[in-house]
């Protein structure tokens, strides 16, 4: 079964704003949200559609790789090969904010209050590192091996962040919840406010030995290695995703992601528009005035090209298929290739005269297109 569109799921066009897809987005999370459609399957399936819609294009990048992907750019499949945009790197952007005023609508109920939120698992943040590839590996494709630094679980306290042999202990000010409540008056009566308890860091464990390798952290910084594969057709901003390979997550929450962004380096000879490839060949005045077979430099190798006689500097010919491919498998772009004629600035006294009995043998009929523009001069100012 398809994915609907998330521009339809959550009922807003694709030229909407970040405010309108907040609006629409928090719209549809109160609507269905489970605490107020208790088993409601259909309810709960829209609510996770719009939650989904929302992380996307919440995003400016993840937005613009659906916009230029669909659903393939955004929703990897956990391997190297996946199209993903990246957002927020280390959470989700706006969700806090959303959820908070949805759960302060259902009076903080429920079990799922915003400070047990940041108490409870959470996923690691994620990673973003940037590499440079050549014109021709974006336009085939390469696989790549990437290097960068990340914390991982500590293995000599398996994360614990106490010294082997010995064990955390619940803090006592909190009582293990890692947040502490304190009351304050208000015109409105009195209320009971909640914040990280500051004897544990809102840990709800304090430890009294810390381990050595990672003096408490539970984690340590180490030089990671991943094999990246980068399809063909990706451009300068496009993001690579790798699921689970960015930092740990917090008490027991799921890794963060990398994100591999792209640079290309342009190219000597072709530019890029789009999935089409362009370049500008300079032929002699001979080659454009009687024609000729010419060889054209393209991605793949030399091609045969047959020049019309009588071409002016400055006309365009297609090589059809001979661009860069579509990394959704639509085909691929052309070639566009620019003719330039070049006219010589140093000629021998013999080919000056050749060229003089030519322009007199020619006569007036030589300049087709300086007839037409003379003509216009006289037209214009009447001499």
């Amino acid at each position: 079964m398809s994915k609907r569109d998330y521009y339809e799921i959550l009922g807003v066009s694709k030229d909407s704003n970040d405010q309108d897809i907040k609006k629409a987005y928090r719209k549809m999370a109160m609507k269905y949200h489970p605490d107020k459609n208790p088993n409601d399957k259909e309810a709960e399936e829209k609510f996770k559609e719009a939650n989904e819609a929302y992380e996307v294009l919440s995003s400016p990048e993840k937005r613009q790789r659906y916009d230029q992907f669909g659903h393939a750019g955004v929703n990897g499949n956990g391997g190297a090969g996946g199209f993903e945009g990246f957002g927020g790197f280390g959470g989700n952007g706006g969700f806090e904010d959303i959820f908070g005023d949805i759960f302060d609508m259902f009076g903080g109920g429920g079990g799922f209050s915003s400070s047990r939120r940041r108490n409870g698992p959470r996923k690691g943040a994620d990673i973003k590192y940037e590499t440079t590839i050549t014109f021709e590996e974006a336009a085939f494709g390469i696989e790549k091996e990437v290097e960068f630094f990340r914390n991982d679980t500590c293995n000599t306290c398996d994360g614990t962040g106490a010294k082997p042999g010995t064990s955390t202990k619940t803090c006592t000010k909190c009582n293990g919840t890692g947040e502490v409540k304190f009351a304050q008056r208000t015109p409105l009566g009195q209320i009971v406010n909640v914040r990280p308890c500051d004897e544990c860091s809102g840990e709800g464990k304090i430890v009294e030995t810390p381990c050595e390798k990672c003096h408490g952290k539970g984690n340590i910084r180490k030089k990671r290695k991943v094999k990246v594969k980068i399809p063909a057709g990706v451009d300068t901003g496009s993001v690579i995703s790798i699921r689970g390979e960015g930092e740990p997550g917090v008490k027991g929450g799921p890794k963060g992601d990398f994100y591999l962004v792209i640079d290309v380096k342009p190219h000597e000879i072709f530019k890029r528009d789009g999935y089409d490839v362009i370049c500008e060949m300079p032929i002699t005045f001979v080659q454009a005035a009687l024609g000729d077979e010419v060889e054209v430099p393209t991605l793949e190798g030399k091609v045969k090209y047959k020049i019309a006689e009588g071409t002016q500097s400055g006309t365009i010919f297609r090589l059809k298929s001979k661009g860069i491919v579509h990394p959704k498998g639509y085909g691929k772009g052309d070639q566009y290739v620019k003719v330039i004629v070049e006219v010589p600035k140093k000629l021998s006294d013999k080919q000056k005269d050749i060229l003089r009995k030519f322009a007199d043998e020619s006569g007036e009929d030589v300049h087709e297109q300086g007839k037409s523009f003379f003509n216009k001069v006289k037209d214009v100012f009447g001499v």
